[in-house]
């Protein structure tokens, strides 16, 4: 016999499989067969535990213990669940007639709906036309990019929607940084922005450009 597994020896003959502490030990106290309860091996006949000589850092369970308790615990499972769907088939109200709807018995509704629905509609309206126009913002921008450093937030918008308008200035800002226009950089939750050294010529604003967007510049029409 040779130990293949915790609690487990098989014969190199006849390669049978059995459980050495079960077929060799016997109790200390009246030599009673083992046997398994659970997780334990105890005295078939005293009752007593028995420490096997054949299993020491492994666990030995009750096979057939375990099948029957989960076979319980499913059975129990199933009972649940057809008792719940029981109580639950028992409080379900009976079927709802739904008549039509004639509009001269909800008069006082149908006039609610109209002024939530005509106001909704008359807020979101103009946003909905609003469109991006990238050279619109680049030409507002520079209009107002000077050779000392500006927050973002102080150039005028050109739309209503406010947050929709420092993006679109934001972006404006970046493409103006990456053609060399403008010089941008963070300091904390401030965007700063400075007319670029090698574009010093944009400080004489062409009045074209303040007529563009309708605002003038932050320090007002500068001549060359």
């Amino acid at each position: 016999m040779a130990m293949t597994e915790e609690g487990r020896s098989t014969c190199s003959h006849c390669e049978h499989t059995l459980d050495p502490t079960l077929a060799f030990q016997r109790c200390s106290s009246c030599s009673g067969a083992p046997r398994l309860h659970v997780r334990r091996y105890v005295c078939g006949g005293c009752g007593g535990e028995i420490r096997s000589q054949f299993l020491f850092d492994g666990l030995v369970f009750d096979a057939e213990y375990f099948r029957q308790k989960m076979a319980e615990h499913r059975e129990r499972k199933a009972e649940l669940r057809e008792r719940v769907q029981a109580m639950l088939a028992g409080t379900r109200s009976g079927a709802v007639e739904v008549g039509s709807l004639i509009g001269g018995d909800h008069a006082g509704l149908f006039a609610a709906l109209d002024v939530m629905t005509l106001e909704s509609f008359a807020v979101f309206a103009p946003q909905l036309r609003d469109r991006f126009d990238l050279s619109r913002y680049q030409t507002h921008i520079q209009a107002h990019l000077q050779t000392i450093p500006i927050n973002l937030n102080q150039i005028p918008p050109l739309s209503e929607n406010t947050r929709l308008d420092r993006i679109w200035r934001f972006i404006a800002v970046i493409f103006l940084a990456h053609a060399g226009h403008a010089r941008v950089w963070q300091e904390g939750d401030t965007i700063l922005l400075t007319l670029n050294e090698t574009d010093r010529e944009r400080q004489a604003v062409p009045g074209d450009l303040e007529d563009l967007d309708g605002f003038e510049g932050a320090l007002g029409r500068i001549e060359a």
